[in-house]
């Protein structure tokens, strides 16, 4: 996936997973948690599974970022 359809898809995603986790967060956090959540998850998830394209990339996303928004509440700084 191209440098920008990961920033694309890492957006969505991002918005996606917060509003699936209930977090309310800026513009910038949920971009960046989406891109990153896209990197990881989508490494993740086609090394796992041998499927290429748009959607397992966009799954591994959303999963991605949801392990991050998980693990930034578990251990981020606590308000």
């Amino acid at each position: 996936m191209g440098i920008l359809a990961m920033i694309i898809v890492g957006a969505a995603a991002g918005l996606f997973a917060t509003r699936l986790m209930g977090v309310e967060a800026g513009l910038v956090p949920t971009v960046a948690v989406g891109v990153l959540g896209a990197v990881a998850g989508g490494l993740v998830l086609r090394a796992l599974v041998a499927v290429a394209g748009l959607m397992a990339g966009f799954v591994g996303a959303v999963l991605g970022a949801m392990l991050l928004i998980w693990l930034w509440q578990q251990y981020g700084p606590r308000r």
